[in-house]
């Protein structure tokens, strides 16, 4: 069983992620075209959620344990690898770093370009637009925590450190009311990518039956082990770059 440290770490950090990125959305509509309505979108993204979580969870349960390892490793080798493959890129200068407050400013653009009639009721496309923001960032949230949780009966740690992360970017959201855009996003990916990339190689041994060195301790050795090789890939990048005349 691997512990619960890693899981909760993992899952808080890949939703910490997730959940800036729906805040910055919801913020922008909520400001362009009200509250009323953006929370509305918000309501329905969350209850179509959990709606998924409770017809497609149970069914986990019904999976052999080595197949589960297995296709849920290579989810989070596949999902690891994109996140680790961007940030090695933004870290190395190769493409911009994401920038939370540029997204705010260009949604609030796009919202305050669309003739908004005066209405009574809801602006479907306030509720439309936060409705999307929050479904298609859950859906990444869900899949993280069961990905990381399903496999080694880490559900309800992976569930805490998602549920610590949303409530840490509401709180943050409600107070300060403006994107979060002093967050390192690229370096929480680059942190995120490695660990999922980690439990992704690790579930795969797993459910083919490798038997890990140290057991549940491999998993701090295949992090160690990609942070270096993703520091020096950084670094060959940035030489690389510098070689053939700098920053695009």
């Amino acid at each position: 069983m691997v512990p619960c440290g890693p899981a909760v770490l993992a899952a808080f950090l890949a939703s910490l992620v997730e959940f800036v990125e729906a805040l910055t959305i919801v913020l922008a509509v909520g400001m362009v075209r009200g509250w009323r309505s953006a929370l509305t979108g918000v309501a329905g993204g969350v209850l179509l959620l959990a709606i998924m979580i409770t017809v497609f969870g149970p069914l986990l349960g019904h999976i052999p344990i080595r197949l589960l390892q297995l296709s849920i490793g290579v989810l989070l080798l596949l999902f690891g690898m994109r996140w680790l493959n961007k940030a090695v890129l933004r870290a190395a200068g190769v493409i911009r770093l994401h920038d939370e407050q540029a997204a705010f400013d260009s949604e609030t653009t796009q919202l305050q370009s669309v003739h908004a009639e005066a209405v009574r009721g809801l602006d479907p496309l306030a509720v439309a637009a936060a409705f999307k923001a929050v479904l298609l960032e859950g859906i990444e949230v869900v899949f993280i925590v069961i990905a990381v949780g399903a496999a080694g009966n880490m559900l309800i740690p992976a569930s805490i450190g998602a549920a610590l992360a949303g409530a840490l970017v509401i709180g943050l959201g409600v107070v300060l009311q403006k994107p979060l855009a002093r967050i390192p996003e690229n370096t929480l990916k680059f942190a995120v990518g490695i660990l999922i990339t980690a439990f992704g190689i690790f579930w795969i041994g797993e459910g083919l039956g490798l038997s890990w060195p140290g057991e549940d301790l491999a998993i701090a050795t295949l992090v160690a082990v990609l942070l270096i090789i993703s520091v020096a890939a950084v670094y060959f990048a940035r030489a690389r770059l510098d070689s053939i005349g700098g920053a695009p």
